[in-house]
């Protein structure tokens, strides 16, 4: 039996993900961070992007976007409070097209710095789960 680790992932409306993995791979704020069981207590920010989850006696990672939030590392718990959580399957493409083109046409519109800060903030959420549905096809179109 490989050695694991508690993770849950959870978002403000719901439990994402209660259960043992292997290894977590996930967006932080300074780069991508591996997690590993004994990994040495941390706390930081995350970026938008996915989570990998590497389950025990699964072949395939579990996929999960997050749209930013907090990543608590203790030796035996990861813990990820996501300012929006997605699994990987409930993606969606055209949503995703959809909110970066409004995003882009936002920023080229803005009014005030302030609409220009949320139009990247939006168009940096809808680029991040593109690539997660990209990483969840294995890089096919």
């Amino acid at each position: 039996m490989a050695i694991s680790i508690h993770v849950d992932v959870v978002s403000a409306e719901e439990s994402i993900f209660s259960g043992l993995a292997e290894f977590v791979v996930l967006p932080g704020e300074a780069g991508e961070l591996g997690i590993l069981p004994g990994h040495m207590p941390l706390m930081t920010r995350i970026k938008p992007g996915a989570v990998r989850l590497k389950i025990q006696g699964q072949a395939q990672e579990e996929l999960i976007f997050v749209a930013g939030g907090i990543l608590e590392v203790q030796p035996g718990l990861v813990t990820v409070l996501a300012d929006t959580a997605i699994r990987g399957k409930d993606l969606d493409e055209a949503k995703a097209l959809d909110a970066k083109k409004k995003a882009e046409e936002a920023m080229s519109n803005r009014e005030s710095e302030l609409d220009y800060a949320r139009a990247q903030a939006e168009l940096a959420e809808a680029v991040a789960q593109l690539a997660a549905i990209q990483k969840l096809r294995g890089g096919r179109h």
